[in-house]
């Protein structure tokens, strides 16, 4: 659906103005170009991700000054015949390739057209359409063929292959939801790079499950009662817009997309008295991983990687195709390369708006019968992807108070599995009579490249204990805080604990507030949890970042993912574990917080045959980065009518925001 009557529209920076700009269609033509040209390219060679060569913050700096900087792009390729993935730096500027390096061992994540390749080749493939034959099934483009990352599940013989495994739906009418008939038993392995079936596997047939699954809005009646609520801003919206850059509300940050991560934002600063105060280097989710508790043969195999096996810019929705905002919106379109090294456009991929968020801050002063109030307002940037099954509703959200806070809202369709007639499993809910949606957990790996002040930090763990009963607490209240400085990476690895109310606080001991205190912010946790998964599991082993909830590292530019560059069918040890061994010091130095930020899943019938948003979050807050309230000059509110009748009444004039008539 198009942009809602109102809105502000689209935000297409055409010319690039900043090194930290996504890649134009024109400049992916022009990289995808210049590689091919090179000599070792080759004719079959497909491209996984075209996307920016991010600058050094100094090189950033220097462009803000006025200095022109090297435009670069930054390809990752595979050649098929080779079974090699290749890394490469491309000169925009120079028109010329910078570096080509060959990356052993690698398994390229999956593109786009692989899975597509992957659906049709299994679809055709004989051994396969006997096995849904044996089950009835006789139409195999009913089917939904879904490739999904093998992990460590290989055999022997497949050393040195790049493969996928294959998860089946079958759409038994038009328009079906397709998880609502999962099969069962039967799955292909598929060798990406050859673009072979490898083998067919059938451990035995489960009756498809009888129900339809239906959730669309034209199957279903709806309620009545339902009355619009119309969001608009008549005088406008209060951001600004330049090319990628944002400001707002004192904040001012640059928006940036690139097919892994997807939303990127760069340099964010707060406005303080005239002056320009940096928070964020760089703010993005690095990695999405998600196990299944199902130990069912085949089903134990289900876990994915969906940052890097494939990609959560690929798979970001275009928000044309649903009215996922609400008033007045401005939208930036994104423009990814695909394994052709083709230029593709994905419409209304970033929205971003403002909207109320209830009270800010309020006081009443019974003595002088007056009130003080402030209602909030939050600056939103989101995405949304859709990875199967499953959406991911991804908002990071800015506060008057100088507050950050990041939100992901879990919906979609849980992903299934059948049972025989009358069974059940203790490792999932049946949500549907011979449908089982096992229990299953996401962690989301957010990397913030920290710069509160500068780009000198330490890092405090912030708890709070009871005092001692004793002459300095004779009547056992008192309660104090803690703090511990983390010294290095190995210190710096550690899990929440809601019950001593254990936070994070980043401070730049170079500056100090009014009160002679270091300036920090402070990552509060909502709620969280640990893997279940045993130590010695094929995905703890690839995933180890999710046993803990916080890491510190220091910043070194080549480690951007938790579970390493090139998760497929790694081993494992990658990523986080590999670069902590070294147990840098992190005390007042370049650093970058990880935090793990943990989903646990235990479906409930509720949740079928679509399951309503699940919300999972933490927040960043000033703690003595201001010496007073910053949000004190934030103007009251100047409502427009609103219903101010009891609950008794069923009509009576419209009141506007003070209680008066209006």
């Amino acid at each position: 659906m198009a942009s809602p009557p109102g809105a502000t529209g689209r935000a297409r920076p055409r010319r690039v103005a900043h090194p930290l700009d996504p890649l134009t269609a024109d400049e992916i033509r022009q990289a995808v170009s210049i590689f091919r040209a090179d000599e070792r390219a080759t004719a079959v060679i497909r491209f996984v991700s075209v996307s920016l060569h991010e600058p050094a913050e100094r090189t950033a700096a220097a462009a803000r000054r006025g200095q022109p900087a090297d435009r670069l792009a930054f390809i990752v390729a595979l050649e098929p015949r080779e079974r090699m993935t290749y890394e490469a730096v491309i000169s925009l500027t120079a028109g010329s390739v910078l570096s080509w390096r060959p990356v052993p061992g690698a398994r390229a994540p999956v593109t786009l057209g692989e899975y597509a390749a992957c659906q049709r080749l299994v679809r055709a493939d004989p051994e396969f359409r006997a096995g849904l034959q044996r089950r009835g099934i006789h139409h195999p483009d009913q089917v939904l063929v879904e490739a999904w990352g093998i992990g460590r599940f290989t055999r022997e013989e497949d050393e040195g292959r790049r493969l996928v495994w294959t998860l089946c739906f079958y759409r038994a009418s038009p328009g079906d939801n397709p998880y609502a008939k999962p099969i069962h038993g039967l799955h292909a392995v598929v060798d990406l790079d050859d673009l072979t079936v490898v083998r067919v596997e059938d451990i035995g047939m489960v009756p498809l499950p009888p129900g339809t699954g239906d959730y669309s809005g034209g199957r279903q009646a709806s309620r009545p009662g339902l009355h619009p609520i119309d969001i608009r801003q008549p005088a406008g919206v209060s951001f600004q817009v330049n090319g990628w850059e944002v400001s707002w509300q004192n904040w001012r940050f640059r928006v940036g997309f690139n097919a892994r991560e997807g939303l990127v934002l760069h340099t964010i600063g707060y406005r303080d008295g005239g002056r320009l105060r940096s928070v964020i280097h760089r703010a993005s989710i690095a990695e999405l991983v998600i196990p299944y508790a199902d130990p069912r043969p085949f089903q134990g195999w289900r876990n994915a990687f969906d940052i890097g096996e494939y990609g959560i810019g690929v798979l970001t929705n275009s928000l044309e195709l649903g009215c996922d905002c609400l008033g007045e919106i401005r939208y930036f379109d994104v423009d990814l390369a695909d394994d052709q090294g083709n230029p593709y456009r994905i419409n209304n991929a970033i929205c971003l708006h403002e909207e109320d968020n209830g009270i800010l801050w309020k006081h009443f002063d019974a003595d002088l019968g007056q009130a003080e109030v402030r209602r909030s307002r939050r600056l939103v940037v989101s995405f949304i992807i859709t990875a199967g099954n499953y959406e991911y509703a991804c908002y990071w959200y800015f506060y008057q108070d100088a507050s950050i806070e990041l939100e992901i809202k879990l919906t979609g369709i849980v992903l299934t599995g059948a049972l025989p007639p009358g069974e059940s499993s203790e490792y999932g809910t049946v949500v549907a009579a011979q449908t089982l949606a096992s229990y299953h957990q996401h962690f989301f790996s957010v990397r913030l490249d920290m710069a509160v002040d500068g780009a000198r930090n330490s890092v405090y763990e912030v708890e709070t204990e009871a005092a001692p009963l004793g002459p300095e607490n004779p009547y056992g209240n008192a309660f104090r805080q803690r703090q511990t400085l983390l010294r290095t990476e190995s210190q710096a690895q550690r899990v929440i604990n809601p019950l001593t109310a254990r936070q994070w606080r980043v401070v730049n001991p170079n500056v100090v507030n009014a009160r002679g205190q270091p300036v920090g912010y402070q990552l509060v946790p909502h709620g969280n949890v640990l893997p279940f998964a045993h130590e010695r599991s094929a995905i703890i082993r690839r995933a180890a970042f999710t046993t803990r909830h916080l890491w510190v590292t220091r910043f070194a530019p080549d480690e951007k993912f938790p579970a390493g560059d090139y998760p497929n069918q790694h081993p494992g040890g990658a990523g986080l574990p590999e670069w902590t061994r070294a147990d840098r010091p992190i005390e007042n130095a370049d650093i970058v917080l990880w935090y793990t930020l943990g989903s646990h899943h235990i479906p409930r019938p509720e949740d079928w045959p679509v399951m309503p948003v699940e919300r999972a979050g933490f927040t960043l807050q000033p703690v003595g980065f201001f010496s007073a309230n910053p949000s004190l000059d934030v103007p009251p509110a100047h409502n427009g009518p609103t219903r101010a009748a009891t609950a008794a009444e069923d009509t009576g004039p419209a009141r506007s925001g003070n209680g008066r008539p209006s």
